[in-house]
């Protein structure tokens, strides 16, 4: 079929391309976002709404900080940026690296940065290849994943997916061929499919402390454990894609630390900045790094890099914002929101038949729906009563506001999804 031969009218549009959208169904009625300030932004059409997802997950210390503003400002003055390939780097890079190895979920780590976290997941699996090819274990190559698991869009994050509509239409079956999924949280499942596939084969094992995504999953009890003793017993490495948990999300600075497991590989990014600057990156063990720090001729190099990363600008911004994480004490915040939140949906499921589950860890929420409701058009509907949310699969609306929010705001929150979710039942 070519392009003549589309059925239907083809629909003239905006010339930005919207992202992870039907796009005929958002054209239109699209909200463009001009202003933001705390935990609300403003449309270009006059609404005020209450973020309730923080972005994408990212928006920790709210919209509008001017100190955010003015380091980024202070060192495009100075500098806008160097890249750090080979004997070059910045200062900014570097400061921020001996930041991040201090609060690191990964002891001894060294830091790989990048620009977000599609990037830095990449930069994790490929490294955990290069890492058994450089060891002369050739066949360990396969990445396995969970059911529902989401790892960004990138050519390795679409391939180790555990949502199939993220990795359908690019003509085979996975773009980086070796990857293997598991079900959600069942670690015997676990065992037999490493058995099945042969440890020999395997690289790593990459998960999610709690599913973002994929519905809001905090792990089971042990389950995270479990996994890590697998990877510990098989000779597998083990990653932790800490994107959405990572600084404070989860109330501690690393979900890593909360569920007391130590891995191998730690990617990050929204938190790292709240989004005020692109950035990503990834925590790498001793364990990896060592042999790329011999002093011989016959040390390997890693070949890989990006112009942007260690970016002088993103790196000032995340050590200014992570002073403002440390001086308004927002990580300890998120455990005292954590129980407002748990109390609050735990109250709405008690109260609405329409809502089938609620899931919370840390400052993050899922509502599901009961079968039949339409979570788009509660989230909808919740835009008409002021507040954000997103539909995520399987009916589940995300909770996951900034960190600055108050007590009477979840309160607020709350009571628009029941008030959404009760308006669509009735419909």
């Amino acid at each position: 079929m070519t392009s003549n031969d589309i059925p239907g009218a083809v629909i003239a549009g905006p010339a930005l391309w919207p992202a992870q959208a039907h796009v005929p169904s958002v054209l239109g009625r699209q909200l463009v976002i001009d202003r933001g300030e705390g935990s609300f932004v403003h449309t270009t059409d006059g609404r005020r709404l209450y973020d309730g997802t923080a972005g994408l997950w990212h928006a920790n210390v709210g919209h509008g900080r001017p100190e955010l503003a003015q380091a980024a400002y202070d060192q495009m003055m100075r500098l806008e940026t160097y890249h750090t390939f080979a004997r070059f780097s910045n200062d900014r890079a570097m400061e921020l690296a001996e930041r991040l190895a201090g609060i690191s979920p990964v002891p001894d780590p060294k830091i790989i940065l990048n620009s977000g976290g599609s990037d830095a997941i990449d930069v994790a699996c490929k490294l955990a290849r290069r890492h058994w090819q450089r060891e002369g274990r050739e066949g360990k190559k396969t990445i396995i994943s969970r059911e529902f698991a989401y790892h960004g869009l990138h050519a390795f994050g679409t391939s180790i997916a555990g949502l199939d509509f993220n990795r359908e239409g690019y003509g085979s079956a996975s773009l980086v061929p070796e990857t293997v999924r598991v079900p959600l949280h069942d670690a015997d499942a676990v065992a037999r499919t490493v058995a099945e596939v042969g440890a020999e084969n395997i690289a790593a094992i990459i998960t999610e402390p709690i599913q973002g995504t994929g519905g809001v999953n905090p792990p089971e009890d042990g389950y995270l454990e479990a996994v890590q003793r697998i990877c510990r017993e098989n000779d597998i490495l083990l990653i932790l894609d800490e994107v959405i948990t990572g600084f404070g999300r989860v109330g501690s600075m690393f979900a890593a630390e909360r569920y007391g497991v130590s891995p191998d590989l730690v990617t990050f990014a929204k938190g790292v900045t709240s989004g005020y600057a692109p950035l990503g990156g990834v925590f790498v063990s001793p364990r990896i790094w060592q042999a790329f720090y011999v002093d011989s001729p016959d040390t390997p190099v890693l070949r890989h890099g990006a112009t942007y990363a260690g970016h002088a600008t993103a790196a000032a911004v995340a050590l200014r914002h992570l002073d403002i994480l440390d001086d308004e004490k927002l990580v300890p915040r998120v455990a005292e929101l954590e129980t407002v939140l748990r109390t609050q949906l735990d109250g709405l499921a008690e109260r609405v038949d329409a809502v089938a589950d609620v899931r919370v860890g840390g400052f993050l929420g899922g509502v599901t729906l009961a079968e039949g409701l339409a979570a788009d058009k509660v989230t909808d509907r919740l835009v008409d009563l002021g507040f954000i949310s997103r539909p995520l699969r399987g009916g589940t609306l995300q909770i996951s506001p900034p960190f600055i929010t108050t007590d009477d705001e979840v309160v607020a929150f709350v009571a628009a999804i029941e008030q959404a979710v009760v308006d669509e039942a009735n419909r």
